[in-house]
């Protein structure tokens, strides 16, 4: 792999970038949402999924983002707080802008999904004057999230913290993170998409988030490994493609190419996999395992995840983790 290093002299381990949201869990499994009757709240959003699940990792974790002024918006800051989170970057939006809320219905273990409430979110009006170039540059490394380049003025700032980033060798980290309430067209998708790609030292997303960053480049394109040699020319070091079911991939610019199989998980729903994968891939990088050992370590908290109710109450640590692939593996045996 070419040279990918984590400066130690920096403070802060990341700074995820973007949403931070509540999550309403229905409580009784196995039946539509409208037939649910009470849920548990938690703090949700891809973003800050990855930092809680860094931060219980033992990482230095920051985060520029924006919450509601009320009960829901500290409501998120008090669990950060809580999760040792550094919470100097995030604004407490003065406009009027609410929380975004995600119901999510668990019809049964394999059929899933999320009812998503976004009307002048908080988390969509972060702006380019929050994101401050003395506190990008404590940071190894910042995490754009891809759901906060769909509008302004959010997508400014984030491009505004990858200047910031480049201009100080912090490494910028893409989470693809596609949503498709949050865009207009999937040619405004393309365009923000690839110009973050194009910034970026690492990026993670599945194979249909990969295709829809490249639909204007090559709409055709669908094989991961021109993909991944389609970023190292601009300034990748690491591409991710993430298929599901069926594993993900790990590809280096020095040419390497690292094929995870998925865990065996006892399957409850079908989000939230792909932070704790993000985050535990991440933590284990920064701790400097080799590439392939720390995806698969990425693969095996994205199995706990899919197993459990919430998303960020069930960010394992470390030692749960290893307990975990330990287990697994015995039983492979």
């Amino acid at each position: 792999m070419s040279k990918l290093s984590f400066s130690e002299k920096r403070t802060i381990d990341i700074i995820p970038i973007g949403r931070i949201g509540i999550d309403l869990n229905a409580n009784k499994l196995h039946r539509p949402l409208e037939e649910s009757e009470t849920f548990t709240k938690y703090v949700g959003g891809s973003p800050a999924n990855i930092a809680i699940g860094m931060a219980r990792y033992g990482r230095n974790v920051g985060f520029i983002g924006r919450v509601s002024d009320d009960q829901l918006g500290r409501f998120a800051l008090l669990y950060f707080k809580a999760e040792g989170i550094d919470t100097s970057g995030i604004t407490v939006d003065k406009t009027g802008a609410s929380m975004g809320l995600a119901f999510t219905e668990i019809k049964s273990p394999t059929e899933s999904s999320i009812l998503m409430y976004r009307d002048n979110v908080a988390d969509l009006k972060i702006d380019p004057k929050d994101v401050k170039e003395s506190y990008i540059k404590r940071a190894k490394s910042i995490l754009i999230s891809g759901t906060a380049l769909s509008q302004s003025p959010s997508r400014e700032a984030c491009f505004v913290a990858m200047e910031y980033a480049q201009k100080h060798n912090v490494i910028i980290i893409f989470d693809i993170d596609y949503r498709p309430y949050s865009w207009k067209s999937t040619q405004e998708v393309s365009v923000y998409y690839s110009m973050a790609a194009k910034m970026s030292d690492i990026i993670i997303g599945s194979r249909e988030e990969f295709d829809l960053c490249e639909h204007i480049i090559d709409p055709n394109n669908s094989d991961d490994k021109i993909t991944a040699n389609r970023w190292f020319a601009y300034k990748a070091k690491i591409v991710v493609v993430k298929h599901g079911k069926e594993g993900s991939v790990g590809y280096t610019s020095d040419g390497n190419e690292h094929v995870i199989k998925p865990f065996p998980a006892q399957l409850l729903k079908s989000f939230g996999g792909g932070d704790a994968y993000a985050s535990s891939f991440l933590h284990f990088l920064m701790k400097g395992l080799p590439i392939n050992e720390s995806l698969e370590r990425g693969s095996a908290a994205a199995a706990m995840l899919v197993s459990s109710h919430s998303c960020s109450d069930a960010m394992p640590t470390e030692q749960e983790l290893l307990k975990f692939i330990k287990a697994v593996k015995e039983d492979d045996v």
